[in-house]
């Protein structure tokens, strides 16, 4: 019965991002770059809060012939509109055409509304992109010691922020960030596509997000975050073009999401060693749901690597992985230190995996030779369950740490089957304990068939940010 609801969901879900993909291509802007009539006629969305004021973004001298640099004009306009945030809030459109910038910082009490047929289209002159300093959970630029790159949207220190749209689209023109930094020609890290620091209650919906330089989505050390109806886009080889990754936040809905990638879909993060174990804000509270993955070398859901803050409290459920590497992956090492536990994940479908299951004990790459090697993570109460998966090349790799096992892992009601050249050795254990219920084929002896079936456990309860009541605006 759940198999035959979810694949209806999915089915669904998957036509509607396709839908979005073919629509992006239309609609090109007119002379003026005004938006024409109708693009603007009664567009409706859903959003945490509506606003008193509107404003477009040819209002301050934008031009959107994909040429004309619109970087001063974006930041002008987001000035302005945040003087409007104790007098209802502003929301700053941006119709059909194509707006070329570079990073601009966003306002609270703001909505940032991306039209059908609209992209924003990232600079790829570097002097339109501020160097910030790198996280303090980090120590460093992911890429390269020291600061990074702004990101093309960035914000810090926010009350209420929407980025939405009626399926608009930012182009982050990636190909020339990738060249250049497997060339090693960058001291400093990539930018993100959208980063939000230090933020509370932030909204990222119905918007497609092609070619990021680097990670697409990331917030990090916000509170009270939906991510949802996205579409992202990248090469299947491009560099670390992660679709989504909540870092050190807490109460975080993602759902809804296609994301096509060169990394992991979605990474849930909180910190690199010494600089996460400091700061110390775990990732907790995250529901991910009915989300699209394929990611032929990297993984649907990743938990780490840098989750020194700790990882907790995690729901996974209703999703489609095709064509990549790993469904759910676990990833930490020594030296990381935190925790990843109370991980629960039910009716997951596979097809065409390298793995189902993936824990990684030895995912060696520190911010430097400061970390401490004492610092053990603990992995504990891991739970997956009523799952599915085709052509599947190993069924399970398992690697703990050596006196510091992975524990209370829980398999049930999970059938794999192979593909037509499997590896001999299907679940490849090590360090790891817990049990396995009703799991196709048998799972190795560290995680033993229990003599009555059992279900794993996921909770009944929800996450705060489920319940929201999203409101009915218009543009």
């Amino acid at each position: 019965m759940w198999f035959r609801h979810y694949r209806m969901i999915r089915t669904r879900t998957v036509f509607s991002a396709l839908v979005v993909v073919l629509a992006v291509s239309g609609f090109p802007a007119t002379e003026s770059g005004r938006p024409g009539n109708l693009a603007t006629a009664g567009v409706e969305y859903s959003a945490l809060n509506c606003r008193k004021h509107t404003a477009v973004i040819t209002d301050f001298g934008a031009v959107g012939d994909g040429k004309t640099s619109n970087t001063k004009a974006f930041r002008e306009a987001i000035s302005k509109l945040g003087q409007r945030a104790a007098d209802g809030g502003s929301q700053l459109v941006i119709p059909q055409g194509k707006w070329l910038t570079g990073s601009f910082n966003l306002t609270s009490h703001f909505t940032l509304f991306i039209q059908k047929g609209a992209t924003i289209l990232a600079s790829q002159d570097e002097s339109e992109w501020p160097v910030v300093a790198p996280l303090p959970s980090y120590g460093r630029g992911r890429d390269a010691p020291g600061p990074r790159f702004s990101s093309l949207i960035f914000g810090t220190n926010l009350t209420d922020v929407v980025i939405t749209g009626n399926n608009g689209t930012i182009d982050g023109q990636g190909k020339y960030w990738w060249v250049k930094y497997r060339k090693g020609e960058f001291k400093l890290t990539r930018p993100y596509m959208i980063e939000v620091l230090f933020s509370d209650n932030v909204q990222i919906s119905d918007i497609t997000l092609i070619d990021s330089p680097s990670w697409n989505v990331h917030p990090v050390y916000c509170k009270n975050v939906i991510v949802k109806g996205l579409t992202i886009l990248a090469p299947i080889d491009s560099p670390n073009t992660d679709g989504i990754d909540p870092d050190s936040c807490t109460n975080t809905l993602i759902e809804d999401c296609y994301v096509v990638s060169g990394d992991d879909c979605i990474a849930v993060k909180s910190g690199w060693d010494q600089y996460g174990i400091k700061v110390g804000i775990p990732t907790q509270q995250l529901s991910i749901r009915r989300l699209t993955c394929i990611s032929p070398d990297s993984a649907g859901v990743a938990l780490g690597s840098e989750m020194s803050g700790g990882i907790r409290d995690v729901r996974i459920e209703d999703s489609t992985m095709i064509n990549t590497q790993s469904g759910i992956r676990i990833k930490t090492a020594i030296g990381r230190g935190g925790y990843v536990k109370d991980i629960f994940a039910r009716r997951i479908m596979m097809k065409t995996m390298k793995y189902v299951f993936w824990m990684s004990g030895a995912y060696n790459q520190h911010p430097d030779e400061h970390f401490d090697p004492k610092a053990l993570p603990e992995i504990t109460n891991i739970n997956y369950r009523d799952m599915m998966a085709d052509n599947v090349t190993i069924s399970a790799r398992l690697d703990g740490i050596e006196k510091d096992q992975f524990t209370g892992i829980c398999i049930s009601n999970v059938n794999i089957s192979l593909s037509p050249n499997p590896k001999k050795l299907q679940w490849n254990c090590t360090d790891v304990a817990g049990v396995t219920s009703r799991v196709s084929p048998p799972a190795c002896s560290l995680l033993p068939e229990k003599g009555s079936p059992v279900d794993c456990k996921f909770p009944t309860d929800k996450i705060p940010i489920e319940s929201i009541v999203m409101k009915k605006c218009s543009v």
